[in-house]
């Protein structure tokens, strides 16, 4: 099989590897974090790359690509950590033109594109873990408009996102909905997470909206496994950042007047890192080419690459810190950065032991069809 990129996939990558160098430098990154954790002007950056309309058609303004386009994206912001949550994008856009209604698709695939409307899935309520068949959120319709009530959690972006995609359980089956941030009923509280990006809590009481499709289940699904590939691409490029930060500074630092590059101990510990890398960056490669397979299909494939992206993503960064030493752990050291966002990346959209057990409950059902 030819994993070769395509000549108009290396141009995306590098013109995305150019910004990130050029424009999103790490002391720009900690101003963005003790300005609260997300900036319009930067997010307006990538839109304006096209980064935004990746997966809206061309009718739309958008450039329409595909999920591996998204991936080569996706791992070069992973490079430069960057905060700004263009996953979420890929989600809303993908999900409206896959099963939005022609006058949804109309009224907002230009705006995501263009970057005027910056619209996040709120996904997780308390309790329900990382359960998408869990939904407390209700919607009502009267006289032919909808209104949603619930309370969503650890929405990326939260107190600054201009409109939400709101799942919701609508005539006894789950829906998915639009509804902007400043409609009335809608209230956010806004936080930063662990990795120095912002999330937040969304409150809705008979919030107007919009209904994307009835279809939610498929929907929803559907979302959090375009939400798995970008995370798992994101992954790749943080862990392959993270790698090369550490052998430079095992080049430079120095113990018995020798580089510590030079301890075969410590050049076996790297050489694991190397590998769990690659099996991560192969595991990626799979969760993209599988992501408009068929939806069990998808859904398999999804959970597997997860689960190796986790075991990957934990290594690596707790390698990285225990070969650092003290300096590993410091805010002022980028490399504490990466681990921080290694550390979160593994759990969204699902921790590797969920997706074990999901892993481990599809094998169990494949050995009764065969039993």
């Amino acid at each position: 099989m030819d994993f070769d990129f395509s000549d108009d996939q290396v141009a995306l990558r590098d013109a995305v590897q150019k910004w990130v160098e050029k424009a999103y430098s790490f002391e720009r990154r900690r101003a963005i974090v003790q300005a609260g954790g997300f900036d319009r002007g930067a997010y307006g950056e990538l839109a304006d790359l096209g980064l935004a309309g990746l997966y809206v058609d061309e009718g739309n303004g958008g450039l329409g690509m595909g999920p591996v386009e998204a991936m080569v994206v996706m791992e070069e912001l992973g490079r430069g950590i960057v905060l700004e949550p263009l996953a979420q994008t890929l989600i809303a856009s993908g999900v409206i033109g896959a099963y939005g209604a022609d006058d949804v698709k109309a009224g907002w695939l230009s705006r995501i594109a263009s970057g005027e409307a910056l619209v996040v899935l709120a996904l997780q309520e308390r309790g329900a873990r990382y359960r998408l068949d869990r939904l407390a959120a209700t919607a009502s319709q009267s006289g032919g408009a909808w209104t949603v009530s619930g309370h969503k959690h650890l929405v990326a972006a939260a107190d600054r996102a201009d409109v939400f995609l709101v799942p919701a359980v609508a005539n006894g089956q789950p829906a998915l909905f639009l509804v902007e941030a400043d409609a009335s009923g809608v209230k956010t509280t806004g936080y930063p997470t662990q990795d120095g990006s912002r999330a937040g809590d969304l409150a809705l009481d008979k919030a107007p909206a919009v209904l994307v499709t009835a279809n939610g289940q498929a929907a929803l699904e559907h979302a959090v496994d375009i939400g798995i590939a970008a995370t798992c691409a994101e992954g790749v490029g943080v862990m392959e950042q993270t790698l090369a930060l550490t052998v430079d500074y095992m080049n430079t630092r120095k113990q018995f007047g020798v580089a510590i590059a030079s301890f075969q101990a410590l050049r076996h510990r790297v050489a694991d890192m190397k590998m769990q890398l690659e099996l991560a960056r192969s595991m990626s490669y799979y969760a993209s080419l599988k992501l408009n397979a068929p939806a069990a299909e998808r859904r398999a494939a999804m959970a597997r690459a997860k689960v190796q992206l986790g075991n990957a993503m934990r290594f690596i960064g707790q390698q990285s810190v225990q070969l650092h030493g003290g300096i590993g752990v410091t805010d002022e050291y980028i490399g504490s950065h990466y681990f921080k966002k290694l550390t979160q990346l593994e759990m969204t959209f699902g921790d590797t032991l969920h997706h074990l057990g999901e892993v481990s409950g599809r094998m169990q059902d494949t050995a009764g069809v065969f039993a």
